[in-house]
């Protein structure tokens, strides 16, 4: 079996359907290049300026490669195969001159592409597309909804490290209209309130716990499995919180936990309690949804992102998988505070939920997950 090619506009609604279907992918095929090949030599980071944007940490919080192969990043993505490539357009304000850069996550350095656009606004925007044949070369047909995912975990990875460093309003676009850019981030200099936003920019509900600190996002990482342990009712509380405001409504949130009380879990209608709106252990199917991981049917609980109907057009798939990668990676930070253990899951087959509790089939899928648990491999190994 060959691997359907990616590398034209894709007739998303199709790539979608096929990508939920049991078909297997083939053999893997060559990846290319881990980085976009950026015309021009490299360019350091400057120092930054006092009271300005520091580019070369805002980078490193939550692009950069930290290991020589370049899977080593502080956002997820599936098959470490980071697929995501951004292009910055600096204005006033920034430790780089003002101009259009691609960025290098592997030697952290930029290329300069262009000037500044007219009208650019204080601060840097990044644009965020992606080279799909790195996704491809391994998940096949399966990959168009990862690319989606993965996404928007860097628009959250860019979000986090601009509040980690003080920005109180990061613009996100992640509108679903474009299929290049996928999604942009601007972020002004902290602290200052630019009112001449980005076109289709909107801002993300404010969260309702502190900002990260630098550490927090240079060590957090997915668990591998196993994921053991059932997270206490206030961090899952917390955890679905998180995901539900990142999400702005795009899609809907659950959580699937095992014994005593086996069910999927959802907030209350007064969001200070979770009540259970299905009863039964859902995780052993939920793994054989996920491309057949087992570990899932063990896990302490799995936090369900669902809807995306079968005839969601190509700007609302679109939006949706962003969206639910971006909170997926908001949520696994809020999972760190409460000390859990945590791994997004984004490769889904068959997984019609609405079907599954009874409802007409084709309305509700998952879209992405998040396994949670209490306790580490290592602990678990000696238990």
């Amino acid at each position: 079996m060959q691997h359907a090619r990616e590398d034209g506009p894709p007739d998303l609604v199709a790539a979608l359907a096929r990508a939920r279907s049991p078909e297997r992918p083939g053999p893997d095929t060559p990846a290319g290049g881990a980085v976009r090949a950026w015309p021009g030599p490299p360019v350091p980071f400057p120092k930054a300026v006092p009271a300005g944007l520091d580019l070369h940490l805002l980078l490193r919080l939550s692009l950069a490669a930290s290991d020589d192969s370049g899977r080593l990043r502080p956002t997820p993505s599936a098959g470490a195969l980071h697929p995501v490539d951004t292009e910055l357009t600096v204005g006033a304000g920034c430790s780089l001159p003002p101009g259009r850069y691609g960025y290098d996550p592997l030697r952290h350095r930029v290329h300069r592409l262009d000037r500044q656009p007219p009208g650019t606004p204080p601060g840097v925007t990044a644009e965020l597309s992606v080279t799909a044949q790195r996704t491809v070369s391994h998940y096949g047909h399966r990959a168009r909804p990862l690319l989606l995912l993965d996404t928007g975990h860097a628009a959250a990875a860019l979000y986090l490290a601009a509040r980690a460093l003080g920005v109180s309003e990061p613009e996100v676009r992640m509108d679903g209209r474009a299929e290049n850019p996928l999604a942009a981030v601007h972020i002004p200099p902290p602290d200052r309130r630019d009112r001449a936003r980005p076109a289709d920019s909107a801002r993300v509900p404010e969260p309702s716990e502190a900002p990260p600190t630098p550490a927090e996002l240079l060590a957090r990482r997915s668990t591998p499995p196993p994921l053991a342990g059932t997270p206490s009712q206030d961090a899952l509380r917390a955890v679905l919180a998180t995901a539900a405001r990142a999400s702005t409504g795009d899609v809907r949130w659950c959580a699937a936990v095992g014994p005593p009380r086996p069910g999927l879990m959802e907030p209350a209608a007064d969001g200070a309690a979770l009540r259970q709106c299905a009863a039964g252990d859902a995780r052993p199917t939920l793994a054989a949804w996920a491309a057949g991981q087992a570990w899932i049917a063990d896990a302490g609980a799995v936090l369900l992102a669902h809807g995306c109907p079968a005839d969601a057009d190509a700007p609302h798939i679109r939006r949706a998988h962003l969206r639910a990668g971006f909170a997926v990676h908001l949520a696994h930070v809020t999972a760190r505070r409460h000390g859990l253990t945590a791994r997004p899951v984004g490769s889904w087959q068959q997984a019609d939920l609405g079907a599954a509790l009874g409802a007409a089939p084709g309305r509700d899928w998952v879209v992405h997950a998040l396994a949670l648990g209490t306790r580490h491999a290592d602990e678990e190994n000696t238990t």
